[in-house]
This record gives structure tokens, C-alpha cells and sequence, in this order.
């Protein structure tokens, strides 16, 4: 989120050597103007936005509307990441009670992947498990759950992620994305990488998307890393 300063305010030039002595003087006396009012009259600026003039008056008035739409702007703001937040936070409210359902290693996985398409429109998901015996797992798309050997050459491309123990947004390399997400990686523009476990040490969740900007590395991963205990910590107590 960015703001700028209204114009006239704080982007206003310095004021020149010569002329220090009388805006020092204004600046102390603010009562100045109330007491000569026929000298308020009598000035003019510059508009803003065109070549007429206008008094000092009207100019103050137009910095403090400009202020105002700013302020209103930041608010408007706040109120839309605010309801972001609790969007997230109904959707992992959803993801818990998925978790909190299921009876079984099968179940979890299946409640995860659900969740994942249902809850977060977030149907290019991978559930990693390195050394994970997937032959009793049976309704959940073979695309979602990837099974595959702790020997895995291409889990050695996520050893810093895994090493940093936090989600990971953004870009991936082509290696990663050809690893995750086979045929489709062409149409994966960005990934979310979650470690699962202490150091990845259960695997990784990775959530794709078309969208390049869907996922980048300045968005918050606070909710990411959420999910990733959640998700964590009900696959451990099945296994």
C-alpha cells in the first residue's frame, strides 16, 4: 500500500533564505491574518490545477480536501485488507473442521484436497510426502497426491526451503515446477510452497496458479503458514 502526501503540504519547496525571517514569523503568529484581514483579502495564489488565481482561503481549503480524500483512501484500504483477513480466516476455520472430521490418513488427505479445490479455489494443489506409502489411499486424484521415494533427486531444488521452515511465494525453477505440477507446469505462472512438518520434514504443499501475480514474494504468509501446521500436524497423528 502506497500513499503520497497531499500537494502544498509536505512536498511544498523549501522556503528561500531571504523570505526564512517571515514564514518564521507567520509560523508564530498564526493569529497574524485574524487581526489583519483586509491583508488575508488581498491574497492570491496560484490554482492548483489551472492558471487562475485563488485566495489563500481557498487554497487551505483545497489542501485539506486533498487530505481528506488520502485519509478516505487509506481507510478504504484498511477496510479491504481487513475483510481479506477474514475471508482467510472463515476459509481455515473451514480447512480445521474438514481435519477435525476425519477418522483416517485417507480421510485427512482427502479433507486437505477438498478443502484446498473447495474452500480455496485453489484446484492446481500438490500434496508432497516423501517416503509416504500411498497404495490405502483411494479417492483423491493421483494429480494431488505425490507419493515419491525420500531419495527423490529433485527435493534436493527445495533444501532452502526446507531450511528456512517458512512458506515460500512467488517464482519457482523450472525443475521445481516440472517436479510439482508434470504436464500442467507450462501453465503455472506462480506457486505458493508450504513446508510441512519441522524443516519440511513431512514434505510440502505447493499451490499453483495461472496468475503470476496471484502469488509473489512481498504478500504475507502468515495464513500460509497456518494452513501448514494444520495440515501437518493431521497427517502426524495418523501416521
Amino acid at each position: 500500500m502506497t500513499t503520497q502526501p497531499a500537494r502544498g503540504a509536505s512536498l511544498a519547496p523549501a522556503v528561500p533564505a531571504e523570505e526564512a525571517g517571515i514564514a518564521e514569523y507567520l509560523e508564530k503568529h498564526p493569529e497574524f491574518f485574524e487581526r489583519n484581514l483586509a491583508v488575508l483579502a488581498k491574497l492570491r495564489l496560484p490554482h492548483l490545477r489551472g492558471g487562475t488565481t485563488i485566495s489563500l482561503v481557498e487554497r487551505q481549503v483545497e489542501v485539506l480536501r486533498e487530505r481528506q480524500a488520502a485519509s478516505e483512501e487509506r481507510l478504504q484500504e484498511f477496510i479491504r485488507v481487513a475483510r481479506a483477513n477474514d475471508a482467510l480466516a472463515d476459509k481455515i476455520q473451514r480447512l480445521s473442521r474438514r481435519l477435525l472430521s476425519a477418522r483416517s490418513l485417507q480421510a485427512t488427505i482427502a479433507a486437505i484436497e477438498a478443502s484446498l479445490r473447495e474452500d480455496f479455489d485453489a484446484s492446481n494443489s500438490r500434496l508432497v510426502l516423501p517416503g509416504f506409502d500411498a497404495s490405502g489411499v483411494e479417492g483423491v486424484p493421483d494429480r494431488f497426491l505425490r507419493a515419491v521415494p525420500k531419495e527423490e533427486p529433485a527435493l534436493k531444488s527445495f533444501e532452502t526451503l526446507f531450511g528456512g521452515g517458512k512458506p515460500r511465494c512467488g517464482q519457482v525453477r523450472d525443475i521445481q515446477r516440472d517436479f510439482l505440477f508434470g504436464d500442467e507446469a507450462a501453465t503455472i505462472g506462480s506457486v505458493a510452497l508450504v513446508p510441512l512438518g519441522e524443516k519440511g520434514a513431512l514434505g510440502l504443499l505447493a499451490v499453483g496458479s495461472a496468475d503470476t501475480n496471484r502469488f509473489h514474494p512481498g504478500m504475507s504468509t502468515e495464513f500460509l503458514a497456518r494452513m501448514g501446521e494444520l495440515i501437518a500436524d493431521s497427517i502426524q497423528r495418523h501416521l
